[in-house]
């Protein structure tokens, strides 16, 4: 098979390997929706190519997609559009059967060939970064900005590290190598020591409803570049931007000249889910998951395969002392904010001290440092069309239900949360965020993670005390992220290495521009697997190194043999 992915692309690999060295700004792919970058039509091309598809079979040659097989597809956008798109389905049998005759040819194709095929792939998956933003819009409820970016360029980015941190890996141990010992004076024993890289098998990746592509990528990419093929398996209530990635590998493995069943879709229905019977198939051999504390350890018990899991947690802000109290205030109030509180980064839990904090603005007592952050977020919302594309849409309304009952628990309601309209879709699922405040010693549900626009501002009685409970919740229930606040360097070491051992990326200070919720590729670790939140980072060596061993076969050779060996080892 021809070498021309990787000859094409080679100078992003070694970009990526380079930048995953030095941690510092890389990107591929740009973020930023621009006509001058993407072209002058890209806009408008990609909300076409969106529409054409909505009301149609979805036309991929997935296993289940022969004629009379059966359709399945219920997507609603939170937006308020019945996408009415149908996607071939198979069972899992069909599924494996095709796997297993993907995967010897896969295995067998070189290491270089295999990553090729992975950048082109992303590549691809670059120029439809409209379309997919389209796509994830309307079945996540993101606002189109961030759907634009977390489908695409930075779900891309993620895939590239993993396909980088991949090569990395298996490139460790050279192909051959000729090994020598002298076992008298005059006589020696040499060896031709071979060595190749053997992928564990099947691969099920397992997607969430709220980010399909930025979670999916890396281990569909650390799948592929280490020999596995991959069944993708997407949330029923958002299909399209898995099946138009599925779709893109298809594509391009086949103009490989493999089979395309190195990439399938594995689609069902809230009715008759198959996700168990997938991931608990003794057929698969890798399961990512993203979603739910509550499945995500079913499925750690019980899969029979190597599990990367990225669950859910309690993520917290230790508000000590600021210097920039408006800063700081408008910089949480943005966190909150943003996606409706859906993302896996967001915060749950603000700390603060009874006492109050020290401000540049002279001494704030706990409530007025409640209400700063309270002002800030409807000043945020204040503007219509600001607050849809902060806020985007609810994803499912159980959040809706969720947001209800935390209203109604009878802790102390200090910003109700309010159904908003968004001014381009009538139908759109758009809520604030319910804000309550509770004592540390109480009881109360913050203890908990509570999925969507919900939080807690906690009395303390020192921020000795806030560290302590937000370490402690982060070890017992998980936690993904951790911001301080603090103008003592003592308070911010002691903070920080507390939250960190107990497993949180921690931020400190943030009032500009850069929250807490976001996370940057070749840079920041994704989920430590030191707390219930998961058991895998996005995209450290252990999650690609866990995918495949080293094979090794060696025999003796003559000393001619031996030259012709070592001069083989040399090219």
């Amino acid at each position: 098979m021809s070498r021309q992915f990787f000859d094409k692309h080679e100078q992003t690999l070694t970009s990526a390997i380079d930048a995953i060295a030095k941690r510092g700004f890389f990107s591929a792919y740009p973020e930023v929706p621009s006509r001058k970058i993407y072209g002058d039509t890209a806009m408008e091309d990609g909300q076409a190519a969106f529409k054409a598809r909505l009301g149609k079979p979805f036309a991929m040659d997935n296993p289940g997609g022969h004629p009379g097989s059966d359709r399945v597809g219920k997507e609603v956008s939170p937006y308020g559009i019945d996408l009415a798109i149908t996607y071939p389905s198979a069972s899992p049998i069909e599924l494996m059967n095709a796997a297993e005759r993907a995967s010897e040819q896969w295995r067998q194709t070189d290491i270089d060939q295999r990553v090729g095929i992975c950048l082109e792939i992303l590549a691809r998956l670059n120029q439809q970064s409209f379309a997919m933003a389209f796509a994830a819009m309307h079945t996540t409820g993101q606002g189109f900005m961030m759907a634009f970016q977390a489908a695409g360029p930075h779900a891309q980015d993620r895939g590239l590290e993993a396909v980088a941190q991949a090569y990395l890996a298996m490139t460790q141990a050279p192909p051959m190598a000729v090994w020598r010992k002298q076992v008298s004076k005059t006589d020696f024993v040499s060896l031709a020591k071979h060595y190749r890289v053997v992928p564990k098998g099947i691969g099920l990746v397992i997607a969430c409803s709220t980010f399909p592509t930025w979670n999916t990528y890396p281990g569909l990419m650390a799948n592929l570049a280490t020999g596995n093929v991959c069944i993708l398996k997407p949330h029923p209530e958002v299909i399209l931007p898995v099946a138009m990635t599925v779709q893109t590998c298809r594509e391009v493995i086949s103009e490989a000249g493999l089979d395309p069943n190195i990439v399938l879709l594995a689609v069902d229905t809230v009715e008759e889910p198959m996700t168990k019977a997938l991931s608990s198939s003794p057929e698969v051999d890798i399961v990512d998951y993203t979603g739910n504390s509550e499945f995500g350890n079913w499925v750690e018990s019980h899969a029979k395969a190597e599990v990367f899991t990225e669950k859910a947690g309690v993520n917290s802000i230790i508000i000590d002392s600021v210097d920039d109290f408006r800063g700081m205030t408008s910089n949480i109030a943005f966190s909150l904010c943003l996606y409706s509180g859906q993302m896996c980064t967001a915060p749950q839990n603000i700390f603060i001290p009874k006492s109050g904090i020290e401000t540049n603005d002279g001494h704030k007592s706990f409530d007025d440092v409640v209400q700063g952050i309270v002002k800030a977020v409807n000043g945020l919302l204040g503007d219509p069309d600001r607050a849809a594309e902060v806020l985007g849409c609810v994803q499912n309304s159980a959040t809706v239900d969720r947001i209800a009952m935390h209203a109604s628990t009878g802790e102390t309601v200090v910003r109700a949360s309010e159904q908003l309209t968004n001014p381009k879709f009538a139908d759109a699922r758009v809520y604030s965020p319910l804000i309550l405040t509770v004592d540390v010693g109480e009881d109360g549900h913050y203890r908990h993670e509570a999925f969507g626009p919900i939080c807690w501002m906690i009395a303390t009685p020192s921020t000795q005390k806030s560290v302590e409970v937000a370490a402690d919740l982060a070890k017992d229930v998980g936690a993904i992220t951790c911001s301080i606040y603090s103008q003592s360097d003592e308070v911010l070491a002691d903070a920080s290495d507390a939250m960190v051992d107990a497993g949180a990326l921690v931020s400190c200070n943030l009032t500009g521009p850069l929250y807490v919720n976001q996370t940057a590729a070749f840079s920041d670790l994704h989920v430590s697997g030191l707390n219930p939140s998961g058991n895998a980072t996005l995209c450290d060596v252990g999650f690609v190194t866990r995918r495949f061993r080293i094979g090794q076969s060696r025999m003796p050779v003559t000393e001619i043999a031996e030259q012709k060996e070592q001069a083989h080892a040399s090219v």
